[in-house]
Order: structure tokens, then C-alpha cells, then sequence
């Protein structure tokens, strides 16, 4: 996939015309349909007149290549981050719900559940050794202060994944830091409770988490991995459309192509 080509599609081609005349001759030509102008992200001459214009430092700053292939991923993990968070805090929501009304909903329990054993009976399902049944009495025995601490517990967890959501849509480098602290606290308590009881969920949900991490690591170069913080950003001003022909510009000026000469 030409994740620039994707973008360009989808956003629209983003051309600029510096004022440095040598810069803007290198985006710039004549077409016998009129002018047309280079894409600062895909690199293709797009005809009509610039989007924008200005100083060359003014240039938007346009991701392409690797870096906005990173983009993408980053925003998908912060989406993914996004619905974990409000199912959690819904979670935490029905876990308060539940300790207001406990007495009620307990009654109702103990009310309806003779009701379903003549049901269970004909499917030849034990509804009183089934597992459901004793975790619902399980969280029933639980008082009101250890339900407090789980809705408070879900309250801190969710609030942790909308963070690290918003960290990596914004693609801010705190984001990314925060995203691999915060993913990195919770696989041990993810490894126990696979080692505890194995499910599909819970081993989708932990080879996402370890994969995110050390996406996030190596892409990103974080804590000195690959050169650090400023290899990441030599990369990125490297992939600078605009940036690579003002060096090219900057070589020629100080280093002349000389005629060719004929012996």
C-alpha cells in the first residue's frame, strides 16, 4: 500500500509554494494545461495553483512514508484504546449501580431463581453448580467497601486508557511514552490471569498489548532504543518533502555544476 497516495486520496494533495525563488522552481512547472505544483506528501505534480504559500519555515509540516504509516497504527492503537476505556468506565458505572441497589437486585435473585430450575432441568443443566451462578453469589457476598474499591479501581483504569488514547490520536511524544509505561504495567496481571484460565479473548488481548509495545518502542525510539529521540526526528525531517529540496537547493548553490568540458 503507497500510504501517501492513501492519504492524498482521501485528504487531498497538499501543495505549497515557498518564496525562496530556487526552492519554488524545484515544486514548481509549466504544463500545456498551466501550471502544477509538486505534493509536499506524495510527490506527484498536481495542476492549478498551490493549496498554500508563503516562507518555506512556514511549509506545513506533512507526514509521509514510514512516518504516517506509523500515524495510522498509532491512531488505530488509540481508537482500540478509546473503547476499552468507556467499556471500562461503563463497567464502573454498573459496578456503583449495583452497590446502591444490591439489597434489591439480591432479593430479586434468590426470588427468581426456582423459577428457571424447571427450565434448567429439561436442557439438563445443574443451575446450582453452575459456574454463573457462584460467580453472581460471589459479587453478591462482596460488601459495599470492596465494591467501592472496584468501581474506583475501574475508574482509574479507564481513565488511563482514554490518557494513552488521547496521547497516541494526537501523536504526541508523552503519548507514546504513556502508552508503553501503562501497557507494559498491565501484561504481568494479563500473563496470571491466562496462566489462571486460557480463553481467546485473553490471548488476543495480550499479543496485541506486547505487539503495541514494542511497535511503539522500536518506531519510535524510545528510552535510547535505535539512536533515541534524535534519530527519531532526523528520520522524520528526512522524509520532509519540502526539507530534502531545500538541501538539494542548499548543495547546489555551494557546489556549482561545472560545463562539461570536450578534450
Amino acid at each position: 500500500m503507497d500510504w501517501n497516495l492513501r492519504s492524498c486520496g482521501r485528504k487531498g494533495h497538499e501543495t505549497y509554494a515557498p518564496d525562496e525563488p530556487e526552492l519554488r522552481a524545484r515544486l514548481h512547472v509549466e504544463t500545456p494545461v498551466g501550471e502544477a505544483w509538486r505534493c509536499l506528501r506524495c510527490g506527484d505534480f498536481v495542476p492549478g495553483g498551490p493549496r498554500r504559500s508563503g516562507p518555506a519555515e512556514d511549509a506545513p509540516i506533512v507526514m509521509r512514508g514510514r512516518a504516517l504509516r506509523d500515524a495510522v497504527v498509532l491512531r488505530l492503537l488509540a481508537v482500540e484504546r478509546f473503547l476499552k476505556g468507556l467499556l471500562v468506565l461503563a463497567g464502573a458505572y454498573g459496578v456503583w449501580r449495583f452497590r446502591a441497589d444490591r439489597d434489591a437486585l439480591q432479593r430479586a435473585y434468590h426470588e427468581n431463581l426456582p423459577l428457571l430450575e424447571p427450565l434448567a432441568e429439561k436442557f439438563h443443566w445443574g443451575l446450582k453448580d453452575s459456574s454463573i451462578v457462584h460467580t453472581i453469589e460471589k459479587v453478591f457476598a462482596f460488601g459495599g467497601t470492596t465494591l467501592l474499591w472496584i468501581a474506583a479501581g475501574l475508574v482509574l483504569y479507564g481513565s488511563l486508557q482514554l490518557i494513552e488514547g488521547v496521547g497516541l490520536w494526537l501523536l504526541k511524544r508523552w503519548g507514546e511514552y504513556f502508552a508503553v509505561v501503562a501497557t507494559s504495567l498491565f501484561i504481568p496481571i494479563e500473563i496470571y490471569e491466562l496462566a489462571e484460565r486460557v480463553t481467546w479473548v485473553r490471548i488476543g488481548a495480550l499479543v496485541v498489548n506486547i505487539a503495541a509495545v514494542l511497535y511503539i518502542l522500536l518506531s519510535k525510539r524510545l528510552f535510547g532504543l535505535r539512536g533515541g529521540a534524535a534519530a527519531h526526528e532526523a528520520e522524520r525531517h528526512e522524509t520532509s518533502l519540502l526539507e530534502v529540496e531545500d538541501a538539494s537547493t542548499a548543495r547546489d548553490v555551494a557546489h556549482p555544476a561545472r560545463p562539461a568540458t570536450h578534450g
